[in-house]
């Protein structure tokens, strides 16, 4: 029996009522091992540290698209939810706690801080899992994994050990991005760059031994000069030929530095001569390899001039550059400085200028890891969707470099390597050593850096399972299926998962990878808090339900393209929330006494109409496993829009009204059961996309009992039903290609009312004009429907019948319709209104011309709003030239 649905969908207790007794009962549940094939799906890790933000609303989004379906489709479903440790930004959150209670980490010293992060963790860390939660997200919950739990730390560890055994590990003195305030080395991913107005200064090199002769140079950072090894031209440039070779004097210095040739050198940027720098630029430190130049390192970890800086010492380094650019100027070697445009690298958490820095850290060999990783790409047995970003990656890894997996910070996996005071070994192992592994001494100290938080995350999809155990999860889950993610940890994450799942599983971590792009404001700009555009997901949430959020991401997720993301979208999607609760209301009030059980499709008289909507159902089905199956998200959501809104509600309703209403028990008992098989259909359709209304409104509906009147297991909840698959039973391509045909009837006579501002209360009569004798009987067969949906009181129909002077005139494949129109509007009326109408639209129109005429305004406006004035001048085009169709059409009359 059918349940009475509330008037208006609230969604709020809706969504809390029903994700709770999900979880309750185990749904989102996977079994270690099972008959059911498998479909896995590691959740990126969100930082412990972190808030929902749109990035992860669209990942996670997507994610729960995919394991919702496949549960559906009856596969064992792991969804592995969890959170990484984060360790600069774990450890910022506490430091800034401190700070206030005029304390920092030293105070309390290393064991006493992590236990402090602990703390931090327990009480505040992880909010975002409620908010995944308040997402309708369907993750595993019982199976959460942390970076740093306990069987994590063990993976890592035993990974590094491994590693390091296999002379994957090294340490050496390289440069590294490092953050003067945090004091520890960064990733490229940790460096944020900002465009910045900056300068450019022509110093004046002395060249040795010719006395008045200078090399100029144009540098963004004069304070590095201290640093300077040589001086670089292209080997090609004919200028400088007679310098290769020679030496110059490094100003306010005095220390004479070679010149070399390198291709390095771009001839067109600035006087085509460059200084280098090796200690202190990344490319400056390669042509230093190549040239073996000395490096010259010239700050301490604070970004303070060192004892390599000499008169500088004990300096700011943006101190150190005033200064030295006022003495260069006295000095007479600075010829000139220029604005320039430059790309200023911050770190993420503070801020704070990054410096490119020579020092000692742990490296991973990368280029034997890369070579398979890059192989399994290639051959297929990872597919990267959309397809182009399998280049970057292929680039990539191709010209990858070591990995730097040291951070000088206390949060996080501390490196588990012992040096020996006494002969300078290094001992690694799983346990903690007594003694040297070379000498047997007990003087060991540990390091006191941490791994990169990258290092954890590399081993995700395998680690969370258990490994290095061997577990039943590993041999049922591994290889995952599928990793949703953003396309900027292509590199610093999916590569790496890449490289540590086959070295250490020997085989891929995941067999397909879909990338989806950003989530944009309304006018295609990247949210920032700097801007004011970040639109908050629980804010949204809030006002417009969870459904509504879900399917406006869903629909706007078209591959390689970023989302434009306005909310009045978002409301938009929720009129869509609220059409589908009316149309189940009216299903439902309509299957009072309807029991389904014992009816099969098979068995009934299928009307047309009935026919028609199972076979657009069919292909919904058919097309939305497909665009799921191929990660195309936006035409998924998009084609259910459309049969929801444009087929089931706007014309399967209204045709089914007559049997329903009718005095034909048959024909009635046949409408309701289509009516509650399409209704039941298309909910399990849109479940994955709208998690809570459809089980709502799933519930409410008459269930088809099984033997003993008992609900199947799968009938406590919609998460579990079969979702559909497409079914030649419901195949009907004649019927519905000439139910096509009379809805086309239906809407020409209806444009002609609409044109006409005939009210839909008043009935109007017809004539339909076929041009076969097949088509007259089809018109004749469907009259019901073509007078009940068009409001006709009078229909006519015939084979090439003749046009009566004073009609309307509208063409529906092979059918002429004609509509009488004298005496059905005031014609003299409908004239001054249309005139009136014509006239406000051209004074539109020569608003928006003169606009676009001006070039000021064309040249300096924003592009999209120029572009948004182009479309108000077509929009009023194309309504005028309707308008003035219809003034045509009066005049006849």
């Amino acid at each position: 029996m059918s349940k009475e649905l509330a008037k208006g969908y609230e969604p709020h207790d809706v969504e809390k009522r029903w994700y709770a007794q999900w979880q309750e009962k185990g749904y989102f549940h996977a079994a270690a091992t099972s008959d059911k094939k498998p479909y896995s799906i590691v959740i990126p890790p969100p930082n412990v540290t972190g808030a929902l933000h749109m990035g992860h609303a669209l990942n996670n989004t997507l994610q729960d698209i995919l394991c919702r379906w496949k549960r559906m489709q009856g596969y064992n479903v792991l969804w592995m939810p969890g959170t990484d440790h984060a360790g600069i930004a774990t450890q910022n959150v506490v430091e800034r706690q401190l700070a206030a209670e005029k304390k920092d980490r030293h105070d309390l010293g290393r064991e006493a801080f992590i236990e402090r992060v602990w703390k931090w963790k327990a009480e505040s860390g992880g909010q975002i899992i409620g908010q995944l939660k308040r997402l309708g997200a369907s993750c595993d919950w019982e199976r959460e994994r942390f970076t740093m739990d306990e069987g994590l730390s063990k993976a890592v560890r035993t990974v590094f050990v491994k590693l390091y055994e296999d002379g994957l590990i090294y340490r050496d003195n390289r440069l590294i991005n490092w953050c003067p305030r945090c004091h520890t080395a960064l990733s490229d991913i940790e460096v944020e760059h900002e465009e910045k107005k900056g300068h450019l200064w022509h110093i004046r090199y002395p060249v040795v031994g010719e006395p008045g002769r200078f090399v100029v140079v144009a540098t963004t950072r004069p304070e590095t000069m201290l640093g300077d090894s040589a001086v670089a031209v292209h080997p090609e440039d004919e200028r400088y030929q007679g310098l290769i070779g020679k030496k110059v004097l490094l100003p306010l210095v005095g220390r004479e530095i070679p010149v070399v040739a390198d291709d390095y050198v771009d001839r067109e940027f600035g006087t085509g001569v460059v200084k280098i720098t090796p200690a202190h630029d990344f490319n400056d430190f390669e042509v230093g390899v190549r040239h073996g130049l000395d490096r010259i390192n010239i700050f301490d970890d604070s970004g303070i001039v060192n004892a390599a800086g000499r008169q500088y010492e004990g300096l700011d380094r943006f101190e150190a550059r005033k200064r030295i650019v006022v003495e260069l100027e006295e000095t007479g070697l600075l010829e000139k400085i220029d604005d320039h445009g430059l790309s200023v690298g911050g770190c993420y958490r503070c801020k704070t200028v990054v410096e490119p820095y020579l020092s000692l850290q742990w490296y991973v060999k990368v280029a034997p890891l890369a070579e398979r990783a890059l192989a399994a790409v290639k051959d297929g047995k990872t597919k990267i969707v959309p397809k182009q970003w399998e280049a970057n990656y292929c680039d990539w890894m191709e010209n990858i470099h070591d990995w730097c997996i040291s951070r000088q910070i206390w949060w996080g996996h501390r490196i588990p390597a012992w040096f020996c005071d006494h002969c300078g070994a290094i001992t690694v192992g799983m346990e903690d050593p007594s003694k040297c592994c070379t000498c047997g001494s007990d003087e060991l100290r540990q390091e006191t850096d941490v791994l990169d938080t990258w290092f954890s995350s590399a081993l995700w999809p395998f680690s969370t399972m258990g490994w290095p155990d061997k577990t039943p999860e590993l041999a049922t889950f591994y290889p995952t299926s599928c990793l949703v993610t953003g396309f900027d940890i292509l590199f610093f994450w999916v590569a790496r998962m890449m490289m540590m799942g086959l070295h250490f599983m020997d085989e891929v971590p995941f067999t397909d990878v879909y990338i989806h792009a950003l989530v944009r404001d309304a006018q295609g700009q990247k949210m920032s808090k700097s801007k004011g555009n970040v639109i908050d997901p629980l804010t949204i949430i809030e006002q417009y339900g969870t459904d509504a959020f879900r399917f406006t991401l869903a629909a706007f997720a078209a591959q390689g393209r970023d989302i434009k993301l306005a909310e009045e979208r978002i409301a938009g999607y929720r009129n869509f929330c609220n059409k589908v609760w009316n149309a189940s209301r009216f299903t439902l009030m309509n299957l009072e006494g309807f029991d389904p059980a014992g009816i099969e499709l098979t068995d009934l008289n299928l009307s047309q109409a009935d026919k028609w909507i199972l076979h657009r159902l069919n292909v919904a089905i058919g097309e939305t496993n497909q665009t799921l199956a191929e990660y195309r998200f936006n035409e998924s959501a998009m084609g259910l829009y459309q049969f929801t809104w444009s087929e089931f509600c706007d014309w399967y309703l209204e045709l089914s009204k007559r049997d329903l209403y009718g005095s034909d028990s048959e024909r009635k008992k046949t409408a309701q059961y289509v009516l509650w098989y399409t209704l039941d259909h298309l909910l399990r359709l849109l479940h994955p996309f709208m998690p809570f209304i459809t089980e709502e409104i799933w519930q409410a509906l008459p269930k088809k009992q099984a033997e003993g009147g008992k609900l199947k297991a799968e009938g406590e909840t919609i998460m579990l039903v079969e979702y559909p698959a497409f079914c030649e039973c419901r195949a009907f391509p004649e019927a519905a290609a000439d139910m096509e045909k009379v809805m086309a009837v239906i809407s020409g006579i209806r444009n002609v009312r609409g044109e006409m501002e005939v009210p839909p209360s008043r009935e109007i009569a017809v004539i339909l004009s076929s041009s076969s004798e097949e088509s007259r009987l089809l018109m004749k067969h469907s009259e019901g429907a073509i007078m009940a949906l068009a409001r006709v009181a009078d229909l006519a129909i015939g084979i090439n019948m003749e046009k009566p002077e004073d009609a309307s005139l509208q063409v529906a494949g092979d059918v002429q319709i004609f509509v009488p129109l004298k005496g059905m509007v005031d014609v003299v009326a409908e004239a001054e209104r249309l005139n009136k109408e014509i006239g406000k639209i051209e004074k539109e129109i020569d608003m928006f011309s003169k606009k676009l005429e001006n070039p000021s305004f064309v040249d300096r406006a924003p592009a999209d709003v120029v572009a948004k004035e182009r479309e108000k001048l077509a929009e009023a085009f194309a309504k005028r030239a309707l308008l003035v169709g219809s003034l045509e059409k009066i005049r006849t009359l």
